[in-house]
């Protein structure tokens, strides 16, 4: 693409733009419901020591061999079959994610965990760890002191008292970049946006809102997930092209209709057209109590027999009457939250009726349980 004619373009899709950004206050923009294929961060890790402790270090072995080791490399040795008896230092696991062109001398945020049985990192400080990507690589390298949220004390009795979890610990800017990780960004003739949310409709929705601004062809739906939108190869050019891109705004398409249930909270969430058909209900529950006693059967005052103690177990079985109900047909959200609030039931009944409903085809809806 020409320098003039995308100076052309690009001129034409700010005239646009700013009229279409009046007209759809209620859209989401490109950048907020997609990310572009190839902007990406990376998960780092590495293994180091944290020194400094108020004697709430570990006593595992591998920290005492990591300690020997760092000690090796200032040309200190210690003898073997020493034991240094640690109490300030622990070993700890470092983690970080490396945003997408972070650069040589730039600095990122860290979390500090320990591995041991150290039992609280509060106070100490990391010393000079590497941290590797999944090829094994050093991208960055940590060092600092760690700020901890939580703490801990113990009594001389063995009592404790702990508040949030003082093993783990973060490191603002904690480390700095040594090696930038290669994009895509910049390579071939397009750039490709995947959507958060696999939807057919937002992917054809996004590829007429662009083609509708940019030209026909611009712009290409791969499937349900991805659009392709050709690019100006010079990377100064691509840069400007990507922010009037994310900037631009899309009518996403409405999620199917989900019924979501998480059982152990007993949290139920009912989405947007979800419709149920008329059906008739009834739903009993059975309650079972046991109840384990003892007995104790004595000899008369002058009998020469043995006081005995025996179990006797009660049970009790009760079993709710209710009637059935009718569940009317409703089509939006308002008459089903007013039909459920009707039947009153727990939680934990409701999520068997809607499950119950679904297996009959009465619920149309996917449920989803948790």
């Amino acid at each position: 693409m020409k320098m003039a004619g995308l100076i052309k373009v690009l001129v034409s899709f700010i005239a646009v733009l700013c009229f279409g950004l009046v007209q759809q206050a209620s859209a989401e923009r490109l950048k907020d419901i997609s990310s572009v294929a190839g902007v990406r961060a990376n998960q780092l890790v590495g293994y180091g020591l944290v020194v400094g402790l108020d004697g709430s270090g570990d006593k595992a072995p591998f920290t005492d061999q990591t300690f020997k080791n760092m000690m090796s490399q200032f040309g200190i040795t210690i003898p073997p079959g020493t034991n240094p008896k640690l109490k300030n230092v622990a070993a700890v696991a470092i983690h970080a994610d490396l945003p997408a062109f972070k650069k040589p001398g730039q600095n990122i945020d860290i979390t500090v965990s320990s591995i041991g049985n150290a039992s609280s990192l509060r106070g100490g400080t990391l010393l000079m760890t590497p941290l590797k990507g999944a090829d094994g690589q050093v991208y960055a390298v940590a060092q600092g002191s760690m700020v901890v949220g939580g703490f801990g004390v113990e009594g001389a009795d063995g009592s404790r008292l702990t508040v949030n979890v003082p093993s783990v610990g973060r490191i603002p800017n904690g480390a700095i970049v040594e090696r930038a990780v290669p994009t895509s960004f910049n390579q071939g003739d397009s750039l490709v946006f995947n959507l958060n949310s696999s939807d057919f409709t937002t992917a054809k929705r996004v590829v007429d809102r662009v083609n509708q601004l940019l030209g026909k062809g611009m712009a290409s739906a791969i499937d349900s997930t991805s659009v392709r939108i050709t690019a100006p190869r010079d990377p100064s050019q691509r840069v400007s092209f990507m922010s009037l891109l994310e900037n631009l705004e899309v009518d996403p398409g409405e999620d199917k209709a989900k019924v979501v249930i998480n059982s152990r909270t007993g949290t139920i969430v009912v989405g947007q057209h979800v419709k149920v058909d008329p059906v008739a209900i009834t739903h009993g529950s059975l309650t079972v109590s046991i109840n384990e006693n003892l007995d104790v059967d004595q000899p008369n005052a002058f009998g020469q027999g043995e006081t005995i103690v025996a179990p006797r177990t009660e049970l009790n079985a009760q079993e709710a009457i209710n009637p059935m109900f009718m569940f009317q047909g409703s089509t939006s959200l308002q008459d089903i939250v007013t039909a459920v609030n009707q039947v009153g039931a727990s939680p934990s009944d409701l999520i068997a009726i809607l499950e119950a409903m679904k297996k009959a085809g009465a619920l149309k809806a996917e449920l989803i349980v948790l």
